[in-house]
């Protein structure tokens, strides 16, 4: 508006995207959808084997032939096997900050802290007690050498002790733990417990040591309990 008088514009319509364009468009799009569906492809095998064998036993090779892949894709995507470690370790991490996770890292009640002690149990039980935990296998070959996966490990189980301490935190705050509980530690001897137990369960091939020392630690964890609560 300028002196009263309207302005007559006259808008011109929008160019339609040429068909070359729109074409290649769709190409990048399908390139990409493809590469990320490979990627993650050589990510899902790496970590069943990881899991399985450990990082150190299992070469590129293998993972290249177990997910059908080439390896300029392999090296395309990760430039070594580090960063494939790396890839997989994040893929963790995800999955439990997601709640994707085949362990369920929130724990709001007593009766989810033993299905959390228990379900590391059935994960050992659905491979007839030969793995452990899957990251902590990686944690148990880490070397003073391979800062980067400590790291990565390390914010792993850094997500995993904020879940359980978080949980310990809010029974204190509402009455229901002793005065003397310590969140922090008692979150820390849930980890510790349980893959020591794996460990041992892998090495026994046997529940028992996993089934023992979860009953132990329930127990143990109870006893900060107020008499009022239990």
């Amino acid at each position: 508006m300028f002196g009263g008088m309207k302005q007559k514009t006259s808008a011109k319509p929008a160019a339609r995207p040429q068909p070359a364009a729109r074409a290649a468009r769709v190409v990048t799009k399908g390139r990409l959808a493809r590469g990320a569906r490979t990627r993650l492809r050589i990510i899902r095998t790496a970590i069943d084997l990881f899991h399985q064998k450990g990082a150190r036993s299992t070469s590129p090779d293998e993972i290249i032939e177990a997910s059908r892949t080439g390896k300029g894709q392999f090296y395309y995507y990760f430039g070594s096997k580090e960063g494939l470690v790396h890839a997989v370790l994040s893929a963790y991490l995800d999955d439990i900050s997601a709640g994707t996770s085949p362990i369920d890292y929130e724990v709001t009640s007593w009766d989810e802290l033993e299905r959390w002690f228990l379900s590391h149990l059935a994960l050992q039980q659905r491979y007839e007690m030969t793995r452990g935990c899957p990251f902590g296998t990686l944690a148990n070959e880490v070397t003073a050498n391979d800062e980067r996966i400590r790291e990565d490990l390390q914010r792993i189980f850094e997500l995993v002790k904020a879940k359980l301490a978080t949980f310990f935190l809010r029974e204190k705050a509402q009455g229901r733990l002793t005065r003397r509980a310590d969140a922090q530690r008692m979150a820390e001897f849930c980890i510790a417990t349980i893959q020591g137990a794996m460990l041992k369960g892998k090495l026994d091939r046997s529940s028992k040591p996993v089934e023992a020392a979860a009953r132990e630690a329930l127990t143990h964890l109870r006893s900060y309990r107020v008499r009022s609560a239990r």
